[in-house]
């Protein structure tokens, strides 16, 4: 490891734009995508702003741990999905309660209600074709000035990188999944 000198100077910053909304990408193939979003809906909360998070492969009736927390602190959290695909055994129902989804998240961003909606796992249904990426991009483009938006998942198209504000890359470099360990309860549920 390097031991380097800690900066003493702030970073370079451009100008300073008005605030408004802005778009967030957690993209790649590594771990911490949709933790990182719902960090910033806990950060959201805790400063009193409302919150809205849609899951677009949970089911609605999930109970893992993310929901047990916002539950518990009030934070709208909804499954709109029926699970991973390859568990699915009918993936065009899949397809239309993608498509519903993205119609009542669509609605949550346009009503301006909410200052932080959390678009979960959004990019699967967009990769798979199931939900038209124009019209994502025309709502997130087309939002209230105010109105954050963080989208999850990965493989974010180009489209929606091209758009946003803020990206991260998730990469992975190992996870505990390859060596066998399997998913484990307050870790990935």
């Amino acid at each position: 490891m390097d031991i380097q000198n800690p900066p003493t100077e702030a970073p370079q910053q451009q100008e300073k734009a008005e605030r408004r909304g802005l778009l967030i990408i957690n993209t790649g193939d590594g771990k911490g995508k949709s933790t990182a979003a719902f960090g910033l809906a806990l950060r959201a909360h805790g400063r009193g702003k409302s919150v809205k998070i849609f899951q677009f492969m949970k089911v609605p009736s999930a109970r893992f741990g993310e929901h047990r927390t916002f539950d518990k602190l009030g934070v709208p959290i909804e499954g709109l999905g029926d699970g991973f695909s390859w568990k699915s055994k009918d993936l065009e129902h899949s397809a239309e309660l993608a498509r519903q989804g993205w119609a009542r998240a669509a609605e949550a961003i346009n009503s301006g209600e909410h200052f932080l909606v959390v678009l979960d796992e959004v990019t699967y249904p967009l990769i798979y074709g199931w939900v038209p990426l124009q019209d994502v991009v025309d709502v997130l483009r087309n939002r209230p000035r105010e109105v954050h938006v963080v989208l999850t998942g990965r493989d974010c198209p180009a489209e929606l990188v091209d758009i946003a504000d803020t990206v991260t890359e998730m990469r992975k470099v190992k996870h505990a999944y390859e060596a066998g360990i399997p998913a484990q309860r307050g870790i990935e549920d």
